[in-house]
């Protein structure tokens, strides 16, 4: 056994455990550096010499931790990079995995086309008693446009008043839900700089207390989103302009999905949820004048939104290993009672079903899973990668050309060809974020830093394209076209 090899047990045992991050720095998972990798660290840093035989090119393998400074020994917050070991592309063949880690070779397996997952009901299921007993939200407790976190809240895998740091969101998605750590951690560090304090954020509104120098005002928390992280065309939420908030569940939007759930033996499936996004897209271009589908909220979040609702809430069983969501199920995890068409809803009430069971460990839901999705849906309607608008009445959709902003990297038509939807996202938000943070921070320098390295870790391993530079006086004439964009304050409103 080689200490790669040794290492990776001891972390295993200590996460069975729960005990990451508690004895020994916090561990995110294993990575191989590639041969460019290597290169550009040559380059920055100067290191060479990695104690290998002369001739020998194996990829070097290492554990990716917490950083830790060494004059205060507290844990960073901010991976130092997302772990590479959960983003296996999903056509990767199995027999060239070579991984010291087990359960790192049996995830790159499930990350195959066409296998199905395991079901071991001891391993998946998620409590709703005891400790995780159902508490409803008081009035200072944070509440807000995701029903997911919601109910991690209500449950105790969040902290009850709806503030939880990078580290706690990214374990109690997998705890709750079974989300990759790779995902977990690009969506808790963006969340963390664009409606919190860089290290925790509110699931709902502002809360005192959070602040980090150079930031200006109060960090408005995922309600205060809007374009950021949130945006328009949500499955039941409504659009901001249209209907002055982006949190709320509208009773019409969720019953017009279940009814179409129940059309299909009641199940609500990706195929159900891509037919009802197609509806809602349209519904946002016809009714909503400051409709804007945005880098980040619209070409990466938004699809996960939708695929979230399926791959997270479907209840997971021997008969059902990938999940059946029922109408009942649904119902519960965005606070709706009474039955259709008389449905009730109670805000910020979520909650977990009762013999209710997450995604198997080994098949936990990654980057390159949400890429595939997003494709998925986007081969029926390519009009979902519009980076655009309408630019100030209704019916006037404008988007933008990837092929001008990307110099030819990205096209219309190559943006359906592989990771390349989701790198186009991520590219193009970490060029509109210095507009964004300009007007949360006083001085952006952390802020910037941070999302750099997430996004280019995420990008990264997900193979993007090199993308050496933006056309940003383009992307900026661009962007001056869409009153959904250029009229939202920085609080999130209009």
């Amino acid at each position: 056994m080689d200490p790669s090899y040794n290492e990776c047990r001891a972390y295993g045992r200590l996460i069975e455990h729960g005990e990451n991050g508690k004895i020994a720095a916090r561990c995110y998972g294993y990575t191989t550096i590639s041969v460019d990798r290597e290169e550009k660290l040559y380059q920055k840093y100067g290191v060479k010499d990695w104690g290998r035989p002369d001739g020998d090119r194996q990829s070097i393998r290492a554990i990716v931790k917490a950083l830790i400074q060494h004059d205060t020994y507290e844990v960073s917050a901010f991976p130092s990079h997302l772990s590479e070991a959960f983003l296996q592309k999903r056509n990767v063949d199995p027999a060239q995995v070579d991984s010291p880690c087990p359960r790192m070779v049996e995830l790159a397996k499930r990350q195959a086309p066409g296998v199905v997952p395991p079901f071991n009901a001891a391993e998946q299921y998620v409590s709703n008693q005891g400790q995780h007993s159902f508490i409803a939200p008081g009035p200072t407790d944070q509440r807000g446009p995701c029903p997911g976190l919601n109910a991690m809240a209500n449950h105790g895998y969040l902290p009850h008043n709806g503030v939880g740091t990078i580290d706690e969101f990214i374990d109690g998605t997998a705890a709750a839900f079974g989300m990759g750590p790779d995902l977990a951690s690009l969506l808790a560090v963006y969340g963390s700089i664009f409606t919190g304090d860089l290290t925790s954020y509110s699931i709902g509104g502002p809360v005192a207390g959070l602040t980090v120098a150079g930031l200006l005002g109060q960090p408005q928390g995922l309600s205060g989103s809007h374009n950021k992280y949130e945006g328009d065309v949500s499955p039941t939420r409504g659009d901001l302009f249209e209907y002055g908030n982006d949190y709320l569940v509208q009773v019409s939007q969720f019953s017009a999905l279940y009814e179409l759930g129940q059309q299909n033996g009641d199940s609500i499936d990706l195929q159900v949820l891509t037919n009802y996004r197609a509806t809602r897209f349209q519904q946002s271009i016809g009714n909503n004048p400051y409709f804007f589908n945005a880098p980040f909220s619209g070409v990466v979040a938004n699809p996960a939104a939708w695929a979230f609702i399926y791959r997270f809430m479907a209840n997971k069983s021997s008969e059902y290993p990938e999940g059946l969501l029922t109408g009942d199920v649904f119902k519960s995890f965005y606070s709706i009672t009474g039955d259709y068409p008389n449905f009730q809803y109670t805000p910020g009430h979520e909650s977990f079903p009762n013999n209710w069971y997450k995604r198997n460990p080994v098949d936990y839901y990654t980057l390159p899973y949400i890429a595939v999705d997003g494709v998925t849906m986007a081969l029926q309607h390519p009009e979902f990668l519009s980076v655009g608008g309408n630019t100030g009445s209704t019916n006037t959709f404008t988007g933008v050309d990837p092929q001008n902003l990307t110099g030819g990297v990205y096209t219309s038509s190559n943006l359906l060809q592989g990771n390349n939807a989701i790198c186009y996202g991520l590219e193009l938000s970490l060029m509109e974020s210095p507009d964004i943070l300009s007007g949360l921070f006083s001085d952006d320098n952390a802020a910037v830093e941070a999302l750099g390295t997430a996004i280019e870790d995420a990008t990264g391993a997900l193979g993007c394209p090199a993308l050496n530079a933006i056309n940003s006086a383009q992307f900026a004439s661009d962007l001056a076209q869409y009153p959904g964009y250029t009229k939202l304050s920085s609080a999130g409103t209009y």
